[in-house]
């Protein structure tokens, strides 16, 4: 077993088959090294998880929907390695997005989901650049939206 897939057996996170696109793009792009992952919404086991923050759900859920974001996409960086997440060399940047209400201003709390999941798998090396802003809707209504850019050996 590898590290990286010790320490997720160690969290106890099971990680999904890779979601396939719904529209004209792909889940990911590989150049050199460097895997740039397309937007993943907040699809967990129990299914997507919507809502407006501020108004149908609170910071908690928020957060919970940003952390499925965060497992959906090292399910597909797991796919851009060929299934060797020991590959990863560093989280580069996620880009977070919450479905919000306008006077809605803690973004960067609900991303922490996401956020602190890179840090609790890849440790030091899941540090990232980020960005966390509010949207007035997101596809299929998803409370949360991540992308990520991810170097790898």
């Amino acid at each position: 077993m590898s590290r990286i897939d010790a320490r997720l057996a160690e969290l106890n996170i099971v990680l999904p088959e890779p979601m396939a696109p719904v529209a004209n793009y792909v889940p990911y792009t590989v150049t050199r090294n460097l895997v740039f992952i397309s937007g993943q919404v907040s699809i967990a086991s129990e299914g997507l998880i919507t809502g407006k923050v501020g108004e149908d759900i609170d910071i908690e859920r928020g957060f919970e929907a940003a952390h499925a974001c965060g497992i959906n996409l090292i399910a597909q960086l797991r796919a851009a390695c060929d299934g060797e997440l020991d590959r990863v060399r560093r989280v580069v940047k996620l880009g977070g997005f919450v479905n919000c209400t306008p006077d809605f201003t803690d973004q960067p709390k609900v991303i922490n989901g996401a956020s602190d999941l890179m840090v609790a798998v890849f440790g030091d090396a899941g540090r990232h650049a980020r960005a966390a802003v509010g949207a007035p809707a997101l596809p299929l209504n998803a409370a949360v939206e991540v992308d990520g850019v991810f170097e790898i050996a």
